[in-house]
């Protein structure tokens, strides 16, 4: 017996030695003249596992190691991590110095290579310019409104005198709402095999790039191949129609070139609908479950957005839509999704690439590394948000936070959000119907994960009951 214990001893003692080697031999490999502290874990897997476990610790027991601006090995890449928030504007704001989108390699494959976050320089321009075309306010006020505010209210119809997953709700409602915005898709056949590949090509979107059956990024792989295969054949079936119907919607703007933007190729357009899905998916779905979090955690906020929602019906017979001068005047709508974006953080950073060798914060950056522009911390600030964990839409009534140099929560410069508004229209509505028609209270556990993505793991469970019962 005692034979076996001093094997077992021997052989923990012999892992822990390799664990410490592999760990400094691959600190030994970075280990370059210039370059910023820091730790960069395993090889090949660096410490991704550490930074999508424990993520906001993560990050801040490093900078109290190392500072606010150290480096890594995080998602597959050698990456540089700022959380100084001037050196972060300053990123954001001179991409084409040195700097191009660096997005994970899995966002890369499963997005395309041809979508807006990916590419840089001219070809980011034109395609900038596309879809600014598809979400001008002339655009939402004459084409996405109408469209949105029909389908929303079919979609939140029945859900009086029920049990309901508010999480899994919002999400059907994202996506849904985006797919007949970008192709008049209705519920039915085609949503209904759209919508488990989309799920799967989010989920394959945050994952290390290991291509094995049982992995994240193989689903996110093949339910791209099954997406981009349905979205060329209605392309095709668009192209058809096109020459007898005038299609107002994104995707025959998207086919059609204008006079100030070149046509797009197929496998362009496609990565376009892919991304703005994506984008429009992740923001809306999301900012739209927290806010409902929020105002039930939050009463005299509800009572404040309710009264601001039923001033706005009292204009209006029972069935009229919300229209353009409705949506501008739901200045306390506006804040509540401000205040629940930045309490919630949906987007915690950005990543960049170095083109060449270049220097930063005093620091060397080599060539192809990544810089993660880490913004989450800014959201917490108490010298700009004070109290800063209470949930308080009445600081963005003041409209010099809203467009304030630290406020990045939609991007900034060249890169921020070219769907912010359709976005904030899409989430208004969604709150009008919902807080004019029901009332909600949580059932069960809701148990809240905020890193990487903000989600409920077992679902936000609500029961709900009419308004007016």
């Amino acid at each position: 017996m005692a034979v076996y214990v001093l094997v077992l001893v021997a052989i923990l003692c012999l892992l822990c030695l390799l664990s410490t080697a592999l760990l400094r031999w691959n600190d030994m490999r970075y280990r370059k003249k210039g370059l910023p502290p820091g730790t960069m874990g395993w090889p090949i897997f660096g410490e991704t596992t550490e930074f999508l476990k424990h993520g906001p610790n993560f990050m801040k027991n490093q900078r109290a190691r190392y500072g606010s601006f150290f480096k890594s090995h995080i998602l597959g890449c050698p990456t540089m991590v700022s959380m100084d928030h001037e050196i972060n504007r300053y990123i954001l704001m001179n991409e084409a110095k040195g700097l191009v989108p660096g997005y994970p390699q899995s966002m890369l494959d499963i997005l395309g290579k041809c979508n807006i976050a990916a590419v840089h320089g001219s070809t980011h321009r034109y395609m900038r310019g596309a879809l600014l075309s598809l979400v001008s306010p002339t655009m939402i006020r004459d084409q996405h409104l109408p469209k949105i505010d029909h389908f929303i209210r079919s979609h939140l119809r029945n859900w009086g005198s029920t049990t309901i997953d508010i999480q899994e709700k919002t999400k059907e409602m994202a996506l849904l709402s985006s797919l007949k915005q970008i192709a008049g898709i209705e519920s039915g056949p085609m949503s209904d095999e759209f919508m488990p590949e989309f799920f799967k090509l989010v989920l394959g979107t945050l994952s290390l790039p290991i291509d094995l059956p049982w992995t994240n990024y193989r689903h996110g792989l093949q339910a791209r191949k099954n997406i981009v295969r349905m979205l060329r054949k209605l392309i095709e079936e668009r192209r058809v129609s096109m020459e007898t119907q005038d299609h107002k919607d994104m995707l025959s703007c998207l086919m059609s070139s204008g006079e100030y933007r070149q046509k797009l190729t197929d496998d362009e357009v496609i990565d376009q609908i892919i991304t703005i899905l994506y984008s429009g998916y992740e923001t809306i779905s999301t900012t739209s479950m927290m806010a409902v979090k929020y105002l039930h955690d939050n009463p005299k906020v509800l009572q404040q957005l309710r009264a601001e929602h039923f001033e706005v019906r009292g204009r209006k017979n029972l069935e009229d839509p919300i229209e353009w001068e409705d949506l501008k005047s739901m200045k306390f709508t506006r804040a509540v999704i401000f205040e629940t974006s930045r309490l919630a953080t949906i987007v915690n950073g950005v990543l960049r690439k170095t083109t060449q060798d270049m220097e930063l914060n005093g620091f060397l950056i080599p060539k192809g590394w990544r810089i993660y522009v880490y913004t989450r911390e800014m959201n917490y600030n108490p010298y700009l948000y004070p109290d800063t964990f209470a949930f308080n839409p009445w600081r963005w009534l003041d409209q010099s936070v809203e467009v304030m140099n630290n406020n990045m929560m939609f991007g900034a410069g060249t890169r921020q959000c070219p769907g912010k508004e359709l976005g904030i229209a899409e989430i208004s509505i969604f709150l009008h119907y919902f807080v004019t028609r029901y009332r909600w209270e949580e059932v069960g556990g809701n148990e809240l994960m905020k890193f990487p993505r903000v989600e409920a793991r077992h679902g936000l469970h609500l029961r709900v009951e009419q308004l007016n019962e």
